[in-house]
């Protein structure tokens, strides 16, 4: 099999687990807000924003980790917002085990499919800039050449300055004391 082929193998079977995936999640969170009272165009409504934002929020962590951003808010996002379509299939599900865990096969299957698809990003090196000097380089100093001393400064007395007479006397009297 060629890698052409291969990779549109992959295309193909990522595409129809996406599908499914979807849609199981999608009409969980929309029977579970029907159910609990919401109107049927909120329920969809619903459902768009919980499994839209799990992929959002999975786009967005990537490129924050690219750009060397923190993705601490986003990472916690993703986890909420993961949790919550989860939580929504295994509530519709019947109480056993095994029903819990058939509802969230789609749910951790998409997640596991985003993951899978999001963590291949290239790996590129980062780029190194010409002008910059190296981290380690040693320099030998430079050969010293002939100084002149230092000679020592003599100190010049300092002179206080004397002030002229006022010509002209203040008009307002010379107040002692607190004025109450």
């Amino acid at each position: 099999m060629t890698e052409r082929t291969e990779s549109a193998v992959r295309l193909v079977i990522l595409l129809a687990i996406a599908a499914m995936a979807g849609a199981a999640a999608f009409t969980h969170v929309h029977d579970l807000s029907v159910a609990h009272g919401q109107p049927n165009w909120i329920g969809w409504a619903n459902a768009v924003a919980v499994e839209l934002m799990t992929i959002y929020l999975g786009l967005e962590l990537r490129a924050r980790r690219r750009t060397g951003r923190p993705v601490g808010l986003v990472g916690s996002l993703l986890v909420a917002f993961a949790l919550l379509s989860l939580a929504a299939q295994v509530a519709e599900a019947e109480p056993s085990v095994w029903g819990w865990t058939v509802a969230a096969v789609p749910s951790l299957a998409f997640l596991a499919l985003v993951k899978v698809v999001l963590s291949n990003a290239p790996v590129m090196p980062p780029a190194v800039e010409p002008d910059q000097p190296g981290a380690y380089r040693y320099e030998e100093p430079a050969e010293a050449t002939e100084v002149e001393p230092v000679r020592p400064t003599v100190p010049t007395p300092v002179v206080p300055a004397v002030l002229p007479p006022r010509a002209v006397q203040p008009s307002r009297p010379h107040v002692v004391g607190i004025i109450r």
